[in-house]
């Protein structure tokens, strides 16, 4: 449930902090604070502070901070609606209702929630009843012991068709729901077989142990099923629901998150048994996929809780070609500070085998030697050489570079095109001197480097390299009056974005990355709609993770409000607020709030309605979509111009020019004309995506 963000200020207004702590902390006045014994942790020497000019208590020692609703959630196991309601009743303050939509949403959410947590209990309890007294004992013969069971909250289906969907309907859960979860299959699909009839509708997961699936909070959002025979598949997940999208999720990630913090680490493994086995073994702060390779935004949901995760996927064939392609996808978030490493595990082991077999020890070591991802780049690629002729050298040193090329960040693709080179002419030390007195042509798409300290690899380059920056390189025309093109001419530029995004789609299928916001008022407007509407955090986490910004302040911030502790089910925007304060963040909280940005933003403040600020960051990311769209195609018709100069060819390109040119001198967010458009859009009339 959500309030209006003026009902949580007036009733923060109306209750003082020292007020509701010191019901249960003996608080003592220093100056303008109050100071007492943390109530959230044993201490003998006051390091609990509470300030009621500023609204908010913070303890030093063991960093306990937040507002009187976490106070009162944090210290009386309240839901944030019944501390909302508890603490209304003490301020003399009438709960607002909530608009019959949102109601609607929140409550099947929750209900779905509820549901999620009765057949995780169900999957728990059957393990230890008589009908799991196999799976006990494989996951006993796996060495799993008790607290390991329980921390994890493993389970088992029984071997039945209905048994999960016949308790939860006498829960009080609706069929509909339960289908709609991902817990049972409807009749039309609950054949188990290609080509056998299906015979009325049947439970997702039978006989199989149990493996819940949450989210960081640690709520649960499916399941993941292993059979325990020699039955296909072997592991299955939940289908997508409204809960659950597996390329979102890390498995463990919940149980992780303190424990990666303190390492300052976060390990990447491939199923659930390994997570397990590395918790086992003393590495609590170990997280998978969900049997998929990794995605753009698990990637960046990793670099959140660590800069460089280590990979330690199975030391077999499969193992290390998901290595590859999850450095594949890295490569274009590539930043600087922000990259993986990769352990190279035996033949035939994963981390649980081996820590079964050899130990932590043994598993230490390998971390403690993860290899850079430049190295494991190179190894990756020098493995595939067939033989060393001149041929497959130069498609070995061209596929280098083709990589290098996909790094967006032009500071890291200097550094990575060198070394990856560099390593190339340490190992056929005969070529080096010969690549530098005939250099190749730049591979298609590749660029050269730009302020990283190059060496000897300039030289290759020549004039595509000019005043320190990345430079296009690009042959046969040049723009004249009259708009003609000579065929003959040469020259270099700057790559643009629709060359990033033309390079990008070509080589990851991926349209994601691609794109920017059009200006630094923009990327304000976006944050202060998250900072004012904090209950559309998590429904636009994943676009605006994706997000390039150009402003750095703008971009840690971002980072920082995505990050923002989820320690109570319905963020507010005091609480919100104080925890990027406590981060850090007020100037840049000052900057959000000047009356410039409040002008511009005044369609998505905080007493704008939920509804109306969703349009406006539909409409915002939707517009930037359509920029990277049209910059993309023109990318495309000017490389078929340079290839062949017809008519039509010259024509796509102009109509192409024209409309980007259009699209990005429309108005810009806060114009009237662009309020206009969200409001069109919010209403389901045209104007969405119709400008940018």
């Amino acid at each position: 449930m959500s309030f209006p963000p003026e009902f949580l200020n007036e009733l923060r207004d109306r209750l003082a902090v020292s007020e509701i702590v010191g019901r249960r902390v003996r608080l003592q006045r220093k100056g303008r604070e109050f100071q007492g014994l943390c109530p959230f942790h044993n201490e003998k020497t006051p390091s609990f502070t509470v300030n009621d000019d500023k609204g908010f208590y913070h303890c030093f020692g063991c960093g306990a901070h937040g507002d009187v609703i976490t106070f009162a959630m944090n210290t009386e196991a309240l839901s944030f609606p019944e501390a909302i309601e508890k603490l209304a009743q003490m301020a003399g303050l009438q709960v607002p209702v909530q608009h019959p939509e949102e109601r609607a949403r929140d409550q099947k959410r929750r209900t779905l929630e509820e549901m999620m947590e009765a057949a995780c209990r169900w999957y728990e309890r059957n393990l230890r009843l008589p009908v799991g007294k196999q799976a006990m004992e494989y996951l006993k013969g796996r060495g799993l012991d008790e607290a390991t069971l329980k921390r994890f909250r493993l389970g088992y289906a029984p071997n039945e068709r209905s048994a999960l969907k016949a308790h939860l309907v006498a829960e009080g859960f609706e069929e509909a729901l339960i289908i709609e979860g991902g817990l049972h299959k409807p009749a039309e699909e609950a054949s188990d077989r290609p080509g056998e009839r299906a015979r009325g509708a049947i439970d997702y997961f039978r006989d199989r142990v149990i493996f819940p699936i949450t989210d960081r909070r640690g709520r649960v959002i499916g399941f993941g099923g292993r059979v325990m025979g020699d039955g296909q598949p072997k592991y299955l997940n939940s289908p997508e629901t409204p809960l659950f999208h597996k390329g979102r999720v890390l498995y463990g990630l919940a149980q992780a998150r303190e424990a990666a913090g303190k390492a300052g680490s976060v390990l990447v493994t491939e199923g659930y048994m390994d997570v397990i086995g590395l918790a086992m073994g003393g590495f609590d702060y170990a997280v998978a996929p969900l049997g998929t390779a990794l995605t753009e935004e698990q990637i960046l949901q990793l670099w959140k809780l660590a800069p460089e995760p280590v990979l330690c996927f199975d030391g077999d064939s499969a193992g290390q070609r998901a290595a590859a392609r999850a450095a594949e996808r890295a490569l274009p978030l590539l930043k600087p500070g922000y990259s993986l490493r990769f352990v190279t595990l035996p033949a035939k082991e994963d981390p649980d085998s081996l820590i079964r077999k050899q130990g932590s020890a043994a598993m230490r070591r390998l971390i403690d030697e993860a290899a850079p991802m430049v190295t494991a780049l190179w190894r990756i690629e020098q493995a595939k050489l067939q033989n060393e002729t001149p041929e497959q050298l130069a498609l070995l040193r061209q596929t280098l570079e083709e990589h290098a090329a996909k790094i967006a960040d032009r500071t890291v693709q200097g550094f990575y095109r060198a070394a990856l080179l560099r390593q190339m002419d340490e190992a056929y030390p005969a070529l080096a001197g010969l690549m530098g007195e005939a250099a190749p042509t730049p591979a298609a798409g590749a660029r050269p480097a730009g302020d990283a300290d190059l060496g000897g690899y300039r030289q290759g380059y020549g004039d595509g390299y000019e005043d320190g920056h990345l430079q296009g390189y690009r042959r046969g025309w040049r723009d004249r009056p009259g708009g003609k093109y000579n065929p003959r001419a040469r020259r270099r530029e700057p790559e643009t974005q629709a060359d990033l995004a033309a390079k990008h789609i070509e080589r990851t299928g991926s349209r994601r990355f691609a794109f920017a916001l059009r200006s630094r008022r923009s990327e304000q407007i976006l944050l202060a709609a998250l900072i004012n509407h904090p209950a559309l955090i998590d429904e636009f986490s994943e676009a605006v993770s994706l997000l390039p910004f150009a402003d750095a302040e703008l971009d840690r911030l971002r980072e920082e409000i995505l990050h923002v502790p989820a320690s109570v089910s319905d963020l507010d925007v005091p609480h919100v607020e104080s925890h990027l304060i406590a981060q850090g963040y007020s100037t840049a909280l000052e900057r959000l709030r000047s009356p410039e940005v409040e002008e511009t933003a005044r369609f998505i403040g905080a007493s704008a309605s939920a509804d109306r600020a969703r349009s406006v960051l539909q409409e915002l990311l939707s517009r930037a979509s359509a920029q990277a769209e049209l910059e993309a195609q023109l990318a495309e018709a000017q490389a078929a111009l340079a290839g062949e100069m017809t008519e039509e060819n010259w024509t796509r390109m102009e109509s192409l020019r024209q409309a980007l040119q259009e699209l990005v001198t429309g108005p810009d967010f806060g114009d009237q004309a662009f309020a206009d458009v969200s409001a069109g859009s919010r209403n389901g009339g045209r104007g969405s995506g119709q400008q940018s």
